[in-house]
């Protein structure tokens, strides 16, 4: 835990505490199915509302700062709920994904 945890008045030091705290709960789980992606590139030239697809702090700078390496990305998709939609980076998929 970061030096200095404990209650203050410092509210971003509070902030980072609980996040240092709820990063130490963590649990590993292995997936049990298979993952529905379509590359970010498929998904807007076929009409893809990307307005509609969940992203993280970190993708939106990608997005923002780094737009041909966002572009090199994922759209998953919730099997039982294709209104569920989220970005996954390239980086991400080549680590941890491979197609069927």
């Amino acid at each position: 835990m970061p030096s200095g945890c404990r209650s203050s008045n410092d509210n971003a030091l509070d902030g980072l505490c609980k996040i240092h705290k709820i990063m130490l709960e963590f649990k590993q789980y292995k997936r049990k199915g298979l993952s529905e992606m379509i590359s970010l590139t498929e998904f807007t030239k076929n009409g893809g509302d990307l307005s509609k697809v969940s992203l993280s702090s970190p993708d939106h700078l990608l997005q923002t700062h780094n737009p041909d390496e966002f572009e090199l990305g994922f759209v998953a998709r919730n099997p039982k709920n294709h209104d569920d939609l989220w970005y996954v980076a390239k980086k991400y998929f080549d680590d941890n994904l491979e197609p069927v």
